[in-house]
């Protein structure tokens, strides 16, 4: 391993004297307090502990910085519920379209809140298709044996909900056709792109004479670009990510496992606010492999420290990547080469990605980056994810595609290398197109990208 480089050198103990100072010092206490634990727990046994005892190895393994970090962000209100199911009739008048019908997922969520009910082979259905004075009829296909408790799930809609019930012995996309009161022969049925093939070709053979088609990008974009209180919501997740990784990065040590690290990880999420949060955590060579495999490894003085990590917030997905080191870690000067060129990557994909342009301007951005240090060819998967309800959600920032980029979008900006048992280093943080067009990552309220190995 080549001698740490000048560069970090100067950067260390600048770093080592301000935050990472109090950092690296909390991280020994919280260690010493665990060892006072075992210690105490060895001589006199757990349930001859004091409670001060107690308190102090309760304080080691939390996350109380960051405790409830979103907790004054409200969900999306019921008004906003409308406003999206009245641009959707407005969309489907101007296609000249019959109606909308999507399965409970990110979609029905999107429209009617309706994302909880598990899916079977009996079909549970959203449909919506605009009344005989242009407003949104929203109706619910639903076993008739499940009808009592489908009337349980709170649906906003400016008028009251209709049911359409089915029994077992009859065909439910036959009801769901009858169900529509704007269907005419030439105006086209548009089903979410998800949809089951199964419950696709059940209603195309129900309305022979009426196209049923994947929904068309005007109708994909009402959910791509997100909203103001969607943004806000979308921000605190990405910034309570962020908070997190840094808190869990306190907290490690040379000899941790990628196993515990992943437990700090999932506690880390959960304290700041976040459900089903967790995340991939790579040692030195292994993040390599972009995903990971290969055991728990133990986190030696010269590894990098990989973790790709996300969680939800009011239903809304955060993502973000951060490949660091610890105040004690060694880097050669390869490493740290590697990782300012996948920062100037990361970059200049952001720079790049404005609203009119194609989607593949931000990934060709970063590849011509890496370009010049022969370490394009290391940069083995596309740039970057929409992100939304969805941890990935179209369009997708890779090279090939002409989807169009517009305000309110939102991505993933994840460029990396990965040089077979050497080293893999991705830096990840979503983003999304302001008002002037331009990218503003989510995460920037929290200090935005990471600005060297040792300040994720």
């Amino acid at each position: 391993m080549e001698k740490l480089s000048l560069v970090a050198q100067e950067e260390q103990p600048a770093q080592r004297s301000s935050s990472f100072s109090s950092s690296f010092v909390n991280t020994h206490l919280s260690l010493t307090k665990v060892a006072v634990f075992l210690l105490a727990a060895s001589l006199l046994g757990f349930n001859r502990l004091k409670p001060a005892v107690l308190s102090a190895f309760s304080s080691a393994s939390t996350f109380t910085e960051i405790s409830g970090y979103c907790s004054h962000v409200p969900p999306i209100l019921a008004a906003e519920f409308l406003e999206r199911q009245q641009r959707l009739v407005d969309t489907l008048i101007s296609l000249n379209a019959s109606a909308y019908i999507t399965e409970p997922g990110p979609s029905a969520h999107y429209y009617a809140n309706l994302s909880s009910w598990g899916l079977s082979e009996r079909p549970l259905l959203l449909i919506i298709s605009p009344d005989a004075s242009l407003r949104p009829n929203v109706t619910i296909l639903t076993p008739s044996f499940e009808e009592s408790r489908v009337r349980l799930m709170t649906i906003p809609s400016r008028r009251p909900v209709s049911y359409a019930t089915w029994r077992e012995e009859v065909s439910p996309y036959e009801v769901a056709v009858k169900a529509i009161p704007s269907l005419v022969p030439e105006g086209p049925v548009f089903v979410d792109g998800e949809m089951r093939a199964f419950v696709l070709d059940g209603l195309s053979k129900a309305a022979p004479s009426v196209p049923v088609l994947p929904a068309p990008v005007e109708i994909q974009r009402l959910r791509q670009r997100k909203s103001v209180r969607e943004l806000e919501i979308m921000k605190c997740a990405n910034e309570a990510t962020l908070l997190a990784v840094r808190a869990v990065q306190q907290r490690m040590y040379i000899g941790i496992t990628q196993s515990k690290t992943s437990s700090f990880l999932e506690l880390a999420l959960t304290t700041a606010g976040l459900s089903s949060g967790d995340g991939l955590v790579l040692f030195g060579a292994i993040a390599a492999r972009p995903h990971g495999g290969g055991g728990d490894a133990v986190l030696g003085a010269n590894d990098l420290v990989l973790i790709d990590c996300g969680g939800m917030l009011h239903n809304y997905w955060s993502d973000l990547t951060r490949t660091f080191a610890l105040p004690a870690t060694i880097l050669s000067d390869r490493q740290l080469k590697i990782w300012y060129a996948v920062r100037d990557a990361q970059t200049a994909a952001l720079e790049a990605a404005r609203n009119g342009s194609f989607t593949k301007v931000p990934d060709q951005a970063a590849r011509a980056v890496l370009k010049p240090y022969g370490w394009e060819k290391y940069f083995t998967h596309r740039l970057g994810h929409g992100i939304g309800l969805q941890m990935h959600e179209s369009p997708y920032l890779r090279g090939g595609s002409d989807d169009i980029i517009l305000t309110g979008h939102t991505f993933s900006d994840e460029p990396g290398v990965y040089i077979s048992d050497e080293i893999g280093v991705r830096l990840e943080d979503s983003f999304y197109i302001d008002e002037s067009g331009n990218g503003v990552y989510l995460t920037e309220k929290a200090g935005g990208q990471a600005t060297s190995p040792w300040q994720p």
